[in-house]
C-alpha cells in the first residue's frame, strides 16, 4: 500500500476541527477522502462569506437575481441549492419549486406561474427547475403537446430578455452528469428511508428515457443558449466540485465588488 505524503497545509488542515471530524467520524480511516472533505468544507465556508457580502449588496441596492437550476434527476441540484442558501438572509431569498400546473394554470399564458414568483427588489429567488421543463421534462414525458412545446422553444429567448431588461440578473445552471453516475444515485436514495420521497414516478422512467431527454436536452441548449442569457453547464458527477462550481460563478457573475 503506497503512502499518501501530505504538505504541511494539508497536515494542518487534517488537524483542524473539521479535519479530525472527517478522519475520525467513519471506522476505517481514508485519509485521501477525508482530506478532499475538508478542503472542500475550508473552500466551501469562504465561499459561502463570500455569499453573504453578495446578498447584503443585493438587499443594499435593491437588486433582483433570478438563479435557475437544471439538470437531469439526482443531478444535486437541491444540495447545491441548500449550500448557497445555507447561511445568507431566509428573509430575502426564496427556493421555488413549483409542483404540477392546476387546471387554472392550464389555461393561463406558461409564464404566468413563473413571473409570480419573480424577486422583489432586494431579493434573490433559486428555481429549483423551471420554466425549462416545458424544454425537456415535459415533451419527454408527454405532459405537453408538440404544439405546446413548439410555442414555448420560440417565446422562451425573449422572455428572458425581458426579464433582463427588467434590471434582473439572471443565471441559468445546467447540472450535468452521466448515466452511470444517475443510476448509482438511484440505487443510493431507494436504500435511504430518508430520502424514498425523492424517487417520483418520472424519476423511476428516467434511465430508460435517458436517449429521450438527451435529444430535447441538446434542442435545448442550441435554441436557448444566448448572448445575453448564456447556459453554465456544471459537470455534477463529482458533488463537491459541482457545488463550488456554482457558487464561485454566481460570485464572478453578479457584480457586488
Amino acid at each position: 500500500m503506497s503512502k499518501i505524503k501530505l504538505t504541511e497545509k494539508e497536515v494542518v488542515l487534517l488537524n483542524s476541527k473539521v479535519g479530525l471530524h472527517a478522519l475520525l467520524r467513519n471506522k476505517k480511516v481514508n485519509l485521501a477522502k477525508s482530506l478532499e472533505e475538508v478542503k472542500y468544507s475550508t473552500e466551501l465556508g469562504v465561499k459561502q462569506e463570500e455569499l453573504i457580502k453578495l446578498q447584503n449588496w443585493v438587499i443594499k441596492n435593491d437588486k433582483k437575481v433570478v438563479i435557475l437550476f437544471e439538470g437531469r434527476d439526482a443531478a444535486g441540484k437541491g444540495g447545491a441549492i441548500r449550500r448557497i442558501t445555507e447561511y445568507i438572509n431566509p428573509r430575502h431569498y426564496r427556493i421555488i419549486a413549483l409542483n404540477i400546473p392546476t387546471d387554472d394554470e392550464r389555461k393561463q399564458w406558461f409564464f404566468q406561474r413563473y413571473i409570480n414568483h419573480l424577486p422583489k427588489p432586494g431579493e434573490i429567488v433559486f428555481f429549483d427547475r423551471s420554466w425549462y421543463n416545458r424544454a425537456v421534462v415535459e415533451p419527454v414525458n408527454n405532459f405537453c403537446t408538440a404544439h405546446e412545446y413548439t410555442i414555448f422553444m420560440s417565446n422562451v429567448n425573449e422572455f428572458e430578455k425581458m426579464l433582463i431588461q427588467s434590471d434582473i440578473h439572471l443565471i441559468k445552471f445546467y447540472f450535468s452528469i452521466t448515466k452511470k453516475e444517475q443510476a448509482k444515485r438511484f440505487k443510493e436514495i431507494k436504500k435511504d428511508p430518508l430520502k424514498h420521497w425523492k424517487m417520483t414516478p418520472v424519476d423511476e422512467k428516467a434511465q430508460d428515457l435517458w436517449d429521450a431527454y438527451s435529444v430535447y436536452k441538446e434542442k435545448m441548449f442550441q435554441q436557448t443558449n444566448t448572448a445575453h442569457a448564456p447556459w453554465v453547464i456544471i459537470d455534477a458527477d463529482k458533488k463537491f466540485n459541482a457545488r463550488l462550481g456554482a457558487i464561485a460563478h454566481i460570485l464572478k457573475t453578479i457584480p457586488y465588488k
